[in-house]
């Protein structure tokens, strides 16, 4: 609205000025020796100054808001592009007006190097992502292992039997004091919630590499034993698509950290995993029912969501959190699918 009252302003200053002018030389040119009669001549019982001033004002108004609401569509139609290219989206092949063509045309050479720019970041990525493949020593992956294996047989183990007796002291045998109950309990919540610390630190401790999978055989994968040893509903929904190798690995990746944090921090009863493909974007959406969090505290603190929005940055990708405490986490990375030299759009 501002736009057409800035416009309505500059016509009406401009009329009242032109009508001053052409007054003023109609006047001049005829030398009216007697200037009183300029106040006194009216027209319709008007006065002839007010009349002119009303007529310009009147088509200073019109022009203002013709002009005015000229340029809100052209900039609103502007405005909506570089929405469509903020968000990643393929911006409208419309008819450009003609007084914007240099403009649009800017604005496909800015989509289009922001696409190879993305393609370029891909290309890095993937060639990243073959390199640590191959210089990947196998002791790491060994020493990893083993120190995965003595957490799980001797810790994890010990943490699932004082679990198992603190849980048959409550059921069959518990004190008569109160007070002696309810510490018996915090002691079985906290044995519980260090089991679940120390099944995603387990989780980090694997190599994170897919080894072969795909990313998404690499994802059933971990779901399935997920639902096996954590006592929560866990859902998802993957698709079937080819995924570039570098951009499956940062993917499995943030899924991973996803998850380790679900788990330690969440306190989450349902998980949902989707990851699709649609409009030439992948799309990998993670949400939980659990404690959330306030975004304004955790933003900047968080190393966890850094990471995975570093990872999301370097695939050429966008990354976005929604979260409300006790009203659950929800997770979401969307990357462009860019098409390989040689292939075509049909």
């Amino acid at each position: 609205m501002k736009i057409i009252i800035r416009h309505v302003v500059t016509a009406v200053i401009c009329s009242l000025l032109l009508s001053l002018i052409l007054v003023g030389v109609t006047l001049t040119a005829f030398s009216i020796t007697d200037w009183s009669m300029i106040w006194e001549q009216t027209i319709y019982d008007v006065s002839f100054l007010a009349s002119v001033a009303g007529i310009a004002v009147t088509v200073g108004v019109i022009v203002g808001i013709s002009t005015g609401w000229y340029w809100k569509v052209r900039l609103h139609q502007i405005d909506r592009k570089l929405i469509q290219m903020v968000k990643g989206q393929k911006v409208d092949e419309e008819d450009a007006y003609k007084e914007l063509d240099s403009i649009q045309k800017h604005m496909e050479e800015l989509q289009e190097k922001i696409r190879q720019q993305a393609e370029h970041s891909q290309r890095l990525a993937t060639e990243r992502a073959t390199e640590r493949e191959k210089s990947l020593q196998e002791i790491v992956v060994q020493e990893r292992n083993r120190l995965a294996r003595e957490l799980h047989d001797s810790v994890s183990q010990q943490l699932f039997a004082a679990s198992m007796m603190m849980s048959a002291i409550n059921d069959s045998n518990p004190p008569e004091d109160t007070d002696i109950q309810k510490q018996l309990q915090m002691v079985e919540k906290m044995i519980h919630q260090s089991q679940l610390e120390m099944r995603a630190l387990l989780l980090h401790l694997r190599p994170v590499a897919l080894k072969g999978k795909s990313l998404q055989e690499g994802i059933r994968e971990l779901l399935l034993e997920l639902t096996q040893k954590i006592p929560i509903e866990i859902d998802w929904k993957v698709e079937e698509f080819p995924v570039d190798k570098g951009v499956e690995d940062q993917l499995f990746r943030i899924l991973q950290e996803a998850v380790s944090n679900t788990l330690r921090h969440a306190k989450a009863s349902t998980f949902h995993i989707m990851l699709i493909e649609r409009d030439d974007m992948i799309i990998l959406r993670a949400v939980d029912n659990g404690v959330g969090f306030d975004m304004n505290k955790i933003k900047t603190s968080s190393y966890g969501l850094q990471n995975m929005k570093e990872r999301a940055y370097e695939i050429g990708g966008t990354f976005k959190v929604i979260s409300l405490p006790n009203e659950g986490t929800r997770l979401e990375v969307k990357v462009p699918v860019v098409a390989k030299e040689g292939e075509t759009n049909d």
